[in-house]
Order: C-alpha cells, then structure tokens, then sequence
C-alpha cells in the first residue's frame, strides 16, 4: 500500500473535492492510475492502522493519504478490500460506494465517512455504505439523530438503565428475527408471552405501533441512533 508524500500531496485535493482537470490528469500519471475505472475510498478512524500488507494483487491497486484509502478495484469488486481490512483489523474504517473515476474521489471520501459514522462502538468493523444506509443517514446528522432518539425513545431512557436494556435487546430481538415473536422468544429464551408483553410496553412507553410502518420505521431509525457512540454517551 502506497504511503508516500508525494502520493499524498497528488491526492489530497482530490479526496478533498476541490481537484481541477489538470490536477486529475496530473494525479493520474503521477500514480499510474487511470483517469477513469472503478474506485473506491476508506477512511480509517483515529484508532485504526493502516496495515502493512501489500494489497496491489488481482488487479487492485492501494494508494493512501492519512486516514483515507483509495483503491482501483479489480474483477472481485469491493468485496476483496473490505476483506482484506477487516483481517488485517485496521477498523473501524468506512467504505465508499464505487465511483467511476478519479475525479469522483472527492465524494467517494465524504460517503466513506459517513460509513466510519455507522461503526459500532468500540469496534474495529470495516462498514461498506451501502450496508448500513439507514444508520450511515441518521449518524451524519448529529443534532437530528439526538432529537429522534429523545423522541421516541426519551420515556425510556429515564428507567433503569437494566429495565432499558432488557426492553431494547428485546425489540433488537424481534426486528433480527423478522418480526417474529416466537423466533424472539427462542433467541432471549424466554415464553413468546413475555416478549409480546415487553414490545407492547414499549409501544406504550414510545407511544409508537411497531404495527403502523411509519412508526415503526421511526422506531428502528431512533434504535440505530440509539447505537451511535454519541447517544449512548
């Protein structure tokens, strides 16, 4: 994987957006890299390492600048490098839709980020955007994510802080097992009745339907900002 100043100094304005045609051009035979072709950023965050493993093999090609990653993709797609990442465990990082050139680099790098926001806490995942959509969505708008949570699930977060995660593991529960309550109620082991009696106090506390899909869709939105490092603060 390419480190070097000068790679860096090439790339930075155009992860950065702000690359002119001639600073596209002039990247791309500085580096050795098409001007168009299948790419992809990474940004690693502050506690993740860059890993030392020669990645330029089956047609991908690595070149970094700080915390971000740009790789040329080869046939295997993005599914090689996120692997890669994640066996080396330099997360948590976030990964960027493919883009069709050098010039798109600069928004590849900013949904990259969002990615890094929809990282567990205290994890070192490697998260693809196109996985964690939703939660990539709430996560970059923090003051909205912060109202949502209030919002729906502000009743809840005045109980014990065990009464609130048993109510909370078990909607996580139930939305992992498609709805279903006694799918849930083999995963907690628990009777089925105890897990329709927790989800029908949590729609009582959230004054949300987990049948309505409005509602229910606020529900899930307001679970995913609940995850966030920020909310559980």
């Amino acid at each position: 994987m390419r480190r070097d100043t000068g790679a860096a100094a090439l790339l930075g304005p155009l992860l950065a957006g702000s690359a002119q045609p001639h600073q596209v051009r002039r990247a791309a035979q500085g580096l050795g890299l098409p001007e168009r072709g299948r790419y992809a950023v990474v940004v690693l965050g502050a506690a993740a390492t860059v890993p030392d493993a020669d990645a330029d093999a089956d047609g991908v090609r690595w070149c970094w600048c700080g915390e971000a990653g740009v790789v040329l993709l080869g046939p295997g797609g993005l599914a090689g490098p996120v692997a890669l990442l994640g066996e080396a465990g330099a997360g948590p990082g976030g990964v960027s839709p493919v883009v069709g050139g050098l010039a798109e680099l600069g928004l590849a790098r900013r949904l990259a980020g969002a990615a890094l926001l929809a990282c567990g806490p205290e994890t070192r995942e490697i998260v693809a955007l196109d996985e964690r959509l939703p939660t990539a969505l709430v996560a970059s708008v923090p003051e909205l994510s912060a109202r949502l949570v209030a919002e729906v699930f502000g009743p809840l977060l005045v109980l014990a802080p065990a009464e609130r995660a048993l109510l909370v593991g078990t909607l996580e529960a139930w939305l992992e097992c498609g709805g279903s309550v006694g799918r849930a109620a083999v995963r907690l082991r628990c009777h089925r009745n105890t897990v329709f009696n927790r989800l029908r106090r949590l729609e009582r506390l959230t004054s949300r339907s987990l049948s309505h899909p409005r509602e229910l869709v606020e529900t899930v939105l307001a679970l995913d900002a609940l995850r966030l490092p920020a909310a559980r603060g």
